[in-house]
């Protein structure tokens, strides 16, 4: 079986949906397709067509559908797709009726789709493989972000916080790429104002996760997400999270996580970031709660979703031979 998967981000692009789509791409290698990755659908034949983004990929949803009505189509939803795209734009809300079914990244997505658009959902996790293991350093405290400089990823909200924290021993390391030269010129302002900001720019995968790895406790504070992958690693690792109170983060982190912060709260983030600097007690229990998620980033768990969803479509089950070798390692 042929499959494209169709993504608005460009090769050699570390954006989130390049990422996933790249995964994806192995996932159903190693099932038994054939797998193109491309930006846009030029027409080329194949069984299946898997758009990230419903905004952005509704030409290719659009153009896949007439051509070829009896063959499935699926769409990855984002976060900006689930909580907002598709309540303002036409042609994103168009993407989820035209494709034969949707794909989440966590549970919470699916209370933001309509009862036809849900029984034609499907809940995917993303998995994370790794060796990495917490190393913080011992002599500073440190917060990491891990996000682009965009206006949905409420990049300096922990750096607000870090204004409210006396303390000369915190250390929060920002890395993600600047989507525009204002947002560049913040970030420089808040290293000048604040020696214990630095802003990083856009590392490589390998050097995020190491960060991650040697960091005391994350904090992803976006605005809207549709299942970060970055939780993910983190959970992954078994590195504490603080996180903003939006769907996305409860999706994955779950509804009982015990820390939680009002969306753009940056007082409360602080209040959080203290408690976990000086309780100790606190902090393990947020290094439980994070270890406690990690069934859902099982790649073995991601594996079977993309089985059931393959036989579900009707393009069947893949190779069996690898499928028999993958659950004998389970």
């Amino acid at each position: 079986m042929k499959i494209i998967i169709v993504t608005p981000a460009p090769p050699g692009s570390r954006a989130g949906n390049r990422n996933t789509a790249a995964r994806w791409a192995r996932i159903l290698r190693g099932l038994g397709c054939r797998v193109r990755v491309m930006t846009e659908w030029d027409g080329e034949d194949c069984d299946l067509l898997v758009a990230l983004h419903a905004r952005k990929s509704h030409a290719a949803l659009r153009d896949f559908r007439a051509r070829h009505p009896s063959r499935p189509a699926l769409l990855a939803l984002t976060g900006t797709d689930i909580y907002r795209d598709i309540r303002q734009d036409p042609n994103a809300a168009a993407s989820l009726d035209i494709a034969t079914g949707l794909i989440v990244l966590q549970e919470a997505a699916l209370a933001e789709l309509t009862p036809p658009q849900r029984s034609k959902a499907h809940v995917i996790h993303q998995s994370v493989v790794t060796t990495l293991t917490p190393a913080p350093p011992a002599r500073v405290f440190r917060v990491c972000v891990l996000g682009h400089l965009r206006e949905e990823k409420d990049p300096f909200c922990a750096a607000q916080a870090l204004r409210l924290l006396a303390d000369p021993k915190i250390e929060l390391a920002h890395a993600g790429k600047s989507l525009s030269a204002e947002m560049a010129r913040e970030a420089k302002r808040r290293m000048r104002d604040d020696h214990r900001y630095r802003w990083m720019g856009e590392l490589p995968h390998w050097a995020a996760l190491r960060l991650l790895a040697r960091s005391h406790v994350m904090v992803i504070s976006s605005r809207l997400e549709g299942g970060a992958h970055v939780v993910s690693e983190a959970i992954a690792i078994g590195v504490p999270v603080i996180a903003s109170d939006i769907p996305g983060n409860r999706g994955l982190l779950g509804a009982h996580y015990p820390a939680y912060y009002p969306t753009g709260d940056h007082a409360r983030l602080a209040e959080l970031l203290r408690r976990t600097i000086d309780d100790r007690r606190f902090r393990a229990r947020l290094a439980t709660a994070v270890k406690q998620r990690r069934r859902l980033i099982d790649p073995q768990r991601e594996l079977r979703a993309w089985e059931k969803l393959l036989r579900e479509v009707g393009i069947g089950p893949g190779n069996s031979v690898f499928l028999r070798n993958q659950h004998r390692k389970t």
